[in-house]
């Protein structure tokens, strides 16, 4: 087919190799206890692990786009191109809330690359191509329709919202090739293939794609965003007091902060949620679960409940500034914490009656990690105070004198 003439020359395979330290133990999955581990134990040959995925070159420069899985936590990362011919890739940046990763390419003249189309116009039943190397293939081509638009998916770690669905078979090691309509046009990165099913797929929009490339050729990284609304489950009791309808779903707003993008708009206290850019909220976690998946500029369309009718608000997502996250997670634990580092961050205070008080915690702990993610920098706590927005408890590892304890801590 002239489309995969055209396109496969672009589409690479990557191959990354992550060398770790072994031992005399095998900790249990825990990041934390690993580290443990490491600083006291003398380690023998270090151990190889690869990893295997697609990916497909969109610039003269010889930047690759792939999934953020594909490349996590790699140590190497080669890159072979349709024509044989193999290169190191250096790492620019990779966002985990899209599953997106760019590369660099070392001595990448006269690669071939495929520019980013358009998803803004598909529709459902559309023909699209998907090129990638399953198992190790190379260049392997399936066909199939966009099955359904706008679909959530829920993987142990994160949910995603927004994907294409598609039944054009996607298998290990297509993760990060491209999904192309019938004319060639680049209009999504394959990501995942839903477990114990058949023809059933799923590829990132590429004008999402396409801001996340953005803002990691620019930047290494994509600014956390907020719209400056404050919100909190709907449940039946509080639909109840405001007698709103006993079907009626969404994220009821508690505040509306006079210094974020939502001040001037017609949003207010007491509405409540119902939609993010077509897709239903139906809790807390779910709205913030979509800021997650949004970007410095977008504008966001929000569905609002008021007054017995459903009306359409949007607002322009701009970057949340750290002051507010610091506050945000000083709100949500409990606590106030010291400056994160290799050794976590030191508890500096606890507010009475809050959930870090009613278990026990107080000044003088360490806290080394929340939610599975070590304390280890000013960067990682940013993230992890952003991801208990909507959440009911934090699973965080204290360190108190020469103990370590797992505790779960009720969120405020």
């Amino acid at each position: 087919m002239r489309v995969v003439e055209q396109v496969g020359p672009s589409v690479v395979n990557v191959t990354t190799e992550q060398r770790r330290k072994g031992g005399p133990f095998r900790p249990f999955g825990d990041p934390l206890f690993d580290r443990f581990f490491q600083d006291f134990f003398e380690s023998r040959a270090p151990e190889t692990t690869q990893s295997l995925g697609s990916g497909v070159v969109i610039d003269a420069a010889g930047h690759v786009l792939t999934n953020e899985h594909v490349v996590s936590r790699a140590d190497v990362i080669r890159v072979t191109l349709a024509d044989g011919r193999e290169l190191e890739a250096n790492l620019i940046g990779a966002e985990p809330n899209f599953d997106l990763a760019v590369l660099e390419l070392v001595n990448a003249k006269g690669v071939p690359f495929t520019a980013p189309g358009s998803s803004s116009d598909l529709l459902v039943g559309e023909p699209v191509i998907a090129i990638g190397n399953p198992f190790g293939l190379s260049n392997s081509v399936t066909t199939g329709v966009v099955s359904a638009l706008n679909r959530s998916v829920r993987t142990e770690d994160r949910v995603y919202h927004g994907f294409l669905q598609t039944d054009a078979s996607i298998n290990p090691g297509n993760s990060g090739g491209p999904l192309l309509n019938s004319e060639g046009s680049l209009i999504g990165i394959n990501t995942a293939v839903y477990q114990g099913a058949q023809g059933i797929g799923f590829a990132i929009p590429i004008d999402a794609a396409r801001r996340v490339v953005s803002e990691l050729l620019s930047k290494g990284e994509v600014s956390p965003v907020w719209l400056g609304v404050d919100v909190q489950d709907l449940d039946g009791r509080i639909a109840e007091l405001m007698e709103l309808p006993r079907r009626l779903t969404g994220a009821l707003v508690s505040r509306v902060r006079e210094d974020g993008p939502a001040a001037g708009t017609e949003i207010k206290r007491g509405d409540v949620i119902a939609r993010v850019d077509g897709s239903p909220v139906r809790t807390a976690r779910e709205f913030y679960e979509h800021l997650e998946r949004a970007t410095t500029g977008q504008r966001l369309a929000l569905g609002i409940w008021r007054a017995g009718g459903e009306r359409t608000v949007g607002i322009t997502a701009s970057p949340i500034p750290d002051p507010q996250i610091d506050e945000l997670g000083e709100q949500l634990l409990g606590v106030r914490l010291g400056p994160p580092g290799q050794a976590g961050s030191q508890v500096e205070a606890v507010r009475s009656g809050s959930g870090a008080a009613q278990i026990g915690l107080q000044a003088g702990d360490r806290i080394l990690g929340i939610n599975g993610r070590g304390l280890t920098s000013p960067a990682v706590w940013r993230r992890v105070a952003l991801d208990l927005r909507g959440r009911s408890h934090a699973l965080v590892v204290v360190l108190r004198g020469r103990g370590r304890y797992h505790v779960s801590i009720p969120l405020s």
